[in-house]
């Protein structure tokens, strides 16, 4: 799953439980009226009805249904990347500057992301870490 992918669906989902979600909604329709116009109307609709299962489930606790619908927009989501992966960056701009500021300061670290990418060639070694590393050896 692509790391944006992810990061925008948490985003998406967090969203719906806040005040700002109409205005998280209408970015995320315009966005899509760019991608796929002919999807734009359908998938309005099925993001208030996920909102209105979110909020329940979270009324409820109840985790696993809401990561059940998080997991249905991370499905569709990256099928639309692999379609067209040259919405990336429109997907993150998406998530920059309409859905993490839509997030509780708590959750918009929740969708922060770190893409490391490396290439190592002959006898190279490399070494990534998130946090402390400690090597021993030659």
């Amino acid at each position: 799953m692509d790391p944006i992918v992810l990061a925008a669906v948490t985003a998406l989902v967090g969203a719906m439980a806040t005040d700002a979600w109409q205005q998280s909604r209408t970015a995320v329709v315009a966005w899509w009226r760019k991608v796929r116009p002919e999807q734009a109307d359908a998938v309005q609709a099925e993001l208030e009805t996920t909102q209105t299962q979110v909020l329940a489930a979270r009324e409820r606790a109840d985790s696993d249904t809401e990561q059940a619908l998080a997991g249905v927009w991370r499905l569709r989501l990256q099928h639309l990347l692999n379609e067209d992966p040259d919405i990336g960056p429109q997907l993150q701009h998406l998530l920059d500057e309409h859905l993490t500021p839509a997030l509780p300061a708590a959750e918009q670290a929740r969708v922060q992301q770190i893409v490391i990418n490396a290439h190592a060639h002959d006898q190279a070694r490399q070494f990534i870490a998130g946090r402390d590393q400690h090597i021993t050896g030659p």
